[in-house]
């Protein structure tokens, strides 16, 4: 129901995969690193919709992890939900005050943390837990996997699918290739940046009727995007 990118910052291995193999399940996208730098490195390259933060990972704390993220404009607004061992209160208030939104003690409920998940997600963007993705005169059912334009029924391929659901959700903001490629395809996927051309030029041909406009804008030497003034089309 949802393409929302979560990064999982955790060393310890055995929770990592139940982590990923839960939120996968529910849909979600998800990244992992096993050391705070590499997930400082991580963030500097692409910004996820959500991150789960072990308080202990080597090489950066979390802490202070969290304290890199709140301090960057790109990611000041980051939802980030600290796990952690240390269920004292002042251990609370510590992680809390450093700016995460939520605080989650091991060992916990995976259903519970999901749950706090969809939460701050409704919260912070709710586009990614909408079952209905309306812009102009286009509605995408991400629980169908329908597409209607004007009534009319548009069937697309997955990756296609996944595109214009990917564009859809951020009306107005440029994607550059390598962007889309990590979005719709995933960050571990090594395809040419080209392939973002081919799938563009398929998803137009299948929603773009003759005299009907493109919602999809080409943004020279930088990339695509969902035009905004056609998002707010009646």
């Amino acid at each position: 129901m949802t393409s929302a990118r979560i990064l999982i910052v955790e060393d310890e291995e055995s929770l990592t995969t139940l982590l990923r193999y839960n939120l996968e399940a529910e849909g979600f996208a998800v990244d992992v690193a096993i050391r705070g730098d590499e997930a400082d490195l991580r963030l500097h390259e692409m910004t996820p919709d959500l991150v789960l933060l072990d308080w202990m990972v080597p090489g950066l704390s979390g802490i202070e992890l969290c304290r890199r993220i709140r301090a960057r404009r790109e990611t000041e607004r980051l939802p980030v939900i600290m796990l952690t061992a240390r269920g004292e209160e002042t251990d609370r208030v510590r992680g809390l005050s450093t700016g995460a939104d939520d605080y989650v003690v091991k060992p916990f409920s995976v259903p519970e943390l999901l749950a706090r998940v969809r939460a701050l997600l409704r919260r912070s963007k709710p586009a990614h837990v909408a079952d209905m993705l309306v812009a102009g005169d286009i509605e995408l059912d991400r629980v169908s996997h329908r597409i209607r334009r004007q009534g009319r029924e548009i069937h697309l391929g997955p990756t296609e699918f996944k595109l214009l659901e990917y564009l859809m959700q951020s009306p107005g903001r440029v994607f550059s290739r390598e962007q889309l490629l990590d979005g719709v395809w995933g960050h571990d996927v090594y395809i040419d940046e080209r392939t973002v051309d081919v799938h563009v030029g398929r998803l137009r041909k299948a929603i773009n009727r003759p005299r009907q406009s493109d919602p999809i804008r080409t943004v020279r030497g930088s990339g695509y995007s969902f035009d905004e003034m056609f998002a707010g089309a009646e």
